[in-house]
């Protein structure tokens, strides 16, 4: 049973930043980041693979958050720059043993463990 412990959520303002740490019990292949906000369905905004240096944003993101792995430490982080509103969510993190296949780590279905989730809130 893999855990996983979020931090760094938080309230910030329209246009400010936040950085998100995810710390893993033990090695995985795939990790990712997925916020749900309510009424919404989760959604898969950053996720990456061990052994490569391949990591994939939603569009929602792109260019805005940054994803980076230590596969040492096992972790996972993401650095959100100009944050907006409609960023406000729990963010969650996830990870599985298995290698998911690239088209499909933005999936939530593919991931077996999950973390309890950090709340972040932007205000306007």
């Amino acid at each position: 049973q893999v855990q996983l412990v979020e931090s760094g959520g938080g309230s910030v303002r329209s246009g400010g930043s936040l950085r998100l740490s995810c710390v893993a019990s033990q090695f995985t292949n795939s990790m990712a980041w997925f916020r749900q906000a309510p009424g919404k369905e989760r959604e898969g905004i950053a996720a990456t693979i061990d052994g490569t240096t391949y990591i994939t944003y939603a569009d929602s993101v792109k260019g805005r958050f940054t994803c980076s792995r230590d596969h040492v430490k096992n972790t996972l982080d993401l650095q959100m720059d100009k944050l907006k509103p409609e960023d406000a969510a729990m963010y969650f993190c996830a990870a599985d043993t298995q290698l998911i296949s690239r088209g499909w780590l933005l999936d939530a279905a593919m991931y077996k463990f999950w973390g309890q989730g950090t709340q972040v809130s932007v205000s306007s």
